[in-house]
């Protein structure tokens, strides 16, 4: 026992970040998928909307981050995507952050051979716009000419099947914001309140809260939130993918800490309580 006692006292930590960093590699490396518990309201609030929208709706993506958040918005970026497709809706991918350009090639590069869909048909690209509060406000008068009619690789939105019948927010059945910064509250100012346009949000957990009064308002349809919310979404549409993963690495890690936590203390106590 007091060699135990010794011993924990003694660890050396490197060896605990060691086991910490080999528990967050094994979901990944083994395709472990621990339970996600019961999907929350705000992230189901999001997914029953795109589930209720007739086969051939208009979904508009604003894709507003950059690599340092891609680990919490990606998967549920692109878990939103697969259930658009597979419900048949058209998809309109924009960024009002020049990041985010990069961020809609990696989402629909992966989902789009997947879910066997046509450029021009079935989605569209219109890549980055600078402008931000002009542009969401532009876009309730002509979709198009905010775009000046080019996607982001130069080829005429106008003439694509895609676009067909789509001119201003009153075309767009629901639209989708993706951020880790403040973006969604323009969108919600600008896009809902001006337009009546229905929006929906997938941001970091430490967002999630300020947008919550939004969601309980009506003025959001949901709100995904971070890497949970990933996570969540994926389960809904049978489809678990590094959001799952990734709450799992983060279970056992938690779960690790307190171990540690817990044989720390224990070690600790006892060590007093010797004469």
């Amino acid at each position: 026992m007091e060699d135990i006692l010794n011993r924990l006292q003694a660890i050396d930590r490197r060896w605990l970040y060691l086991v910490i960093f080999a528990a967050v590699l094994v979901p990944f490396l083994s395709g472990l998928k621990l339970p996600a518990g019961v999907p929350s309201p705000a992230t189901t609030g999001v997914y029953d909307y795109i589930e209720r929208l007739p086969s051939g709706s208009v979904i508009l993506l604003s894709v507003d981050y950059s690599p340092a958040s891609l680990a919490e918005l990606e998967p549920m970026a692109k878990a939103v995507v697969r259930h658009a497709f597979a419900r048949g809706h058209r998809v309109i991918a924009l960024a009002l952050f020049p990041e985010g350009a990069m961020m809609i090639n990696r989402i629909l590069d992966e989902v789009v051979p997947e879910m066997d869909k046509t450029y021009a048909t079935d989605y569209v690209n219109a890549g980055f716009k600078p402008g931000r509060v002009a542009v969401i406000l532009g876009m309730g008068k002509d979709i198009i000419g905010v775009f000046e009619d080019t996607d982001a690789q130069g080829n005429a939105l106008s003439k694509m099947p895609v676009m067909a019948g789509v001119k201003s927010y009153k075309d767009i059945d629901l639209l989708i914001n993706f951020a880790a910064g403040n973006i969604p509250f323009a969108w919600i100012t600008y896009a809902h309140e001006q337009y009546q346009q229905q929006v929906g949000v997938g941001v970091t957990a430490v967002m999630a809260t300020d947008l919550y009064p939004f969601w309980k308002s009506g003025q959001l349809v949901g709100v995904i939130n971070g890497l949970k919310g990933a996570a969540e979404y994926e389960n809904l549409i049978q489809k678990p993918g590094w959001g799952a993963a990734g709450m799992s690495s983060q279970s056992i890690a938690h779960l690790l800490i307190i171990v540690f936590i817990i044989l720390g203390n224990i070690g600790y106590f006892l060590v007093r309580r010797r004469p």
